[in-house]
């Protein structure tokens, strides 16, 4: 992290903005594909659970 008397270069604030577009893009992605609990947790019967027919 510069010190505030030093300026950021361009290319670094570059960098960071680029980082931050793809963290909230990732987010984004994580979101759209988030699984809703309901699904995750319902209940399997026993038997299919154990691989029986």
């Amino acid at each position: 992290m510069p010190s505030s008397d030093e300026p950021v270069s361009r290319g670094e604030q570059i960098d960071a903005a680029e980082r931050e577009e793809a963290k909230r893009r990732l987010l984004a992605q994580a979101e759209a594909e988030r699984i809703p609990v309901q699904e995750t947790t319902r209940a399997v019967s026993d038997r299919r659970w154990r691989g029986e027919p």
